[in-house]
């Protein structure tokens, strides 16, 4: 029955014809009409374009030398460092702990994960209240610590880090959960092997569990390298309009300020663009560096 199916094509695009429609509609007309604004006049959501700009290539001139978007993009390589750091790093640590964990392991699960559920605006709002300059958490265990003065962490040089908190936090669940999987496919018969030829625990995870997730962190750190990329729902909550001074802006939330609050559509677009070809190139550079391995 099934070799039956696979000589006759015809029942396969039942599926087929339906879902390429459905990525050419949402997903590759929006991509090319992106790509056209951005070479376009266009002051206003849903407005007809008013001709080419002059010269066309105007907007990716401007990318170059407007000061906030070279803030983003300052910003989101931060973003994306901490990400790589701060979600993948952690969260393989506390898979590797888990995985060695034979009761309540299950409640871990569950906990690191918990994060992913709760909406970004949510936990945005949550953090607003730990991070208050007079009522906030973090303030008030100063405060009771004997500290003098309150710190007000959405103004200058600690703005970036208290944007940069909640969104590595909220991902290290969902990279948590990506190891977990790997590290189950590993047969625990590798481990008693090199046990019994007297292998430490620090040389079964140098030499078997890293290697084996080899792949699975390659697939994390592009996950990463594209999420930081365009993440914008918790910083926009928290930080909207790059307050203060402009200086928490991110590719994501520059480019909705600029399409949707300036109106500068063709501008918006332009960015929008630039994130696409940016996480394109470095997922490539990372795959190349990382190169997946067969074992």
């Amino acid at each position: 029955m099934g070799s039956m199916i696979y000589k006759n094509k015809k029942p396969l695009l039942i599926f087929l014809i339906p879902a390429f429609a459905f990525m050419v509609v949402f997903l590759y007309y929006p991509f090319f009409l992106n790509i056209w604004n951005s070479f376009h006049v266009i002051k206003g959501l849903g407005q007809s374009a008013k001709g080419w700009n002059d010269p066309w290539y105007s907007n990716y001139l401007k990318i170059f030398t407007d000061p906030k978007m070279r803030t983003a993009m300052v910003n989101t390589l931060w973003m994306m460092l901490a990400t790589l750091i701060g979600q993948v790093g952690i969260a393989l640590l506390l898979a590797m702990m888990v995985d060695n964990i034979k009761r309540g392991a299950k409640l871990f699960r569950v906990l690191y994960f918990l994060p992913i559920v709760i909406s970004a605006t949510a936990l945005a709002l949550l953090f607003n209240l730990i991070f208050l300059y007079d009522t906030g958490m973090l303030n008030q265990i100063r405060m009771a610590f004997g500290a003098n003065e309150l710190l007000d962490f959405k103004k200058g040089s600690l703005a970036v880090l208290t944007m940069i908190i909640p969104v590595t936090w909220q991902y290290v669940g969902f990279y948590f959960i990506i190891l977990v999987t790997g590290l189950n496919n590993i047969s625990p018969d590798i481990y008693e092997a090199a046990s019994i030829d007297g292998a430490t625990k620090l040389q079964r995870v140098r030499f078997i569990t890293l290697p084996l997730l080899h792949n699975v962190i390659c697939t994390c750190i592009t996950l990463a390298i594209t999420g930081a990329l365009k993440v914008f729902d918790l910083p926009y909550t928290m930080f909207p309009n790059g307050m203060p001074n402009n200086k928490t802006w991110l590719t994501g939330t520059y480019m909705y300020y600029q399409t949707i609050s300036t109106k500068d559509v063709d501008y918006g677009s332009a960015i929008a663009l630039v994130i696409v070809v940016l996480g394109v190139v470095l997922s490539q550079i990372a795959n190349h560096a990382l190169k997946e391995k067969d074992y």
